[in-house]
């Protein structure tokens, strides 16, 4: 790693190194130029002669000025040579390095942006080009997904207010119609009476997998997880939704290892599963079977739940674990789900540090939940 940070800033180091370099050794060839021209007399005639041509001094004068002031302080006057060429040559490096700073400051201007123009920096300050566009695109992705989670945000509460409004008006007009009508026959009166009680119900468990989805979102759960024998898990299940099956006449098969064990929180994995063979029941063709496998995999344990029904889409089945969504437009609140157990679902094998994903081809529509086995 840091062999890769070393070669990527060589080209850059390379060049100030040389600059700097050559900046010393013209420092040091007129200092050298200077002693030789001035101290070693080989240019005292010119000196002497620039006193008598241009400040109209007698030439015996002009030599005892140059022989006393610049040859007797030879020392201060090289010293003073030596100080203000090498501050000379210094101000011209930090001047140089000066421009680097200055692109990076233009990068990070352009960075700052809202357009989609790439930086660029000069060729040895590639690195910084590259990671200051890295910061862009990541800025960009970031906004991007900050836009989409607002929206989704929006949609959200305008699907729980779409969701919420239908059996809240049930509850509202049945309770109305008992207050107006206080000499209701007593049969109509429990019948109505049932009937918003039933919509209350459903408002009280939609508002409570809302709460459910929102506290996974945010990562507030907590688990515990244990072992848990898969097979028996499901065996269950299957038993306690006999009735969900048997509406349409499906049944389930189960080719699941009796000695298979995952490792998981059971009552939060068990609505996972319960969740998939829901949906699996409400959108399976009329007699058919949905078929639950499991076998271990490359150190996870993967579970199957296969169903024959209505091929889904590639666009609908990207979808099909979002929130609100169903695959059956028709279905309003008040009959169908409400659009969240597959998204409950997948959450919580994300708690579990797992993945869930679907796959249809032809009429057979495959659920797979993959968990880590330890």
């Amino acid at each position: 790693m840091k062999d890769n940070i070393k070669n990527e800033y060589a080209e850059f180091q390379e060049k100030i190194t040389r600059r700097f370099c050559i900046n010393a050794v013209i420092s040091v060839a007129a200092v050298i130029l200077l002693y030789l021209f001035l101290w070693k007399q080989r240019g005292g005639n010119l000196v002497v002669w620039f006193m008598e041509h241009f400040m109209q001094i007698e030439p015996e004068q002009a030599y005892y000025i140059y022989h006393f002031y610049f040859r007797s302080y030879k020392e201060i006057f090289f010293a003073a040579a030596i100080i203000v060429i090498f501050i000379a040559l210094l101000w011209r490096l930090f001047r140089w390095i000066a421009q680097y700073f200055k692109e990076i400051n233009q990068g990070i201007e352009v960075l700052l942006t809202e357009d989609i123009e790439k930086i660029h920096l000069s060729a040895e300050m590639f690195p910084f080009e590259r990671k200051l566009n890295a910061v862009k695109q990541a800025l960009e992705k970031q906004k991007q997904e900050t836009a989409f989670a607002e929206q989704r945000k929006d949609e959200l509460v305008m699907y729980l207010a779409h969701d919420i409004r239908t059996p809240l008006t049930s509850v509202i007009g049945y309770l109305n119609l008992l207050e107006e009508e206080p000499d209701m026959q007593t049969e109509m009166r429990a019948k109505n009476i049932r009937i918003a009680l039933d919509k209350a119900y459903r408002l009280e468990e939609m508002i409570n997998e809302f709460f459910e989805i929102t506290r996974y979102n945010s990562r507030q759960t907590v688990l515990s997880k244990e072992p848990a024998d898969l097979y028996y898990m499901m065996a269950q299940l299957s038993d306690e939704l006999s009735p969900v099956f048997a509406v349409h006449g499906n049944s389930v098969v189960l080719d699941v290892d009796e000695n298979l064990t995952i490792y998981a929180e059971p009552e939060k994995i068990v609505r996972v599963f319960s969740n998939i063979l829901r949906n699996a029941a409400a959108y399976s063709y009329a007699d058919t079977e949905i078929v639950i496998s499991a076998k271990e995999k490359c150190g996870q344990t993967v579970i199957s739940f296969r169903n024959e029904g209505k091929h889904i889409p590639d666009k609908e089945l990207s979808s099909l674990f979002d929130k609100f969504y169903r695959l059956d437009k028709a279905r309003i609140s008040d009959t169908g789900g409400t659009g969240l157990g597959l998204a409950i679902a997948k959450e919580i094998v994300i708690l579990h540090g797992g993945s869930v994903c679907a796959a249809s081809r032809g009429n057979t529509i495959t659920v797979t939940v993959r968990l880590p086995s330890y």
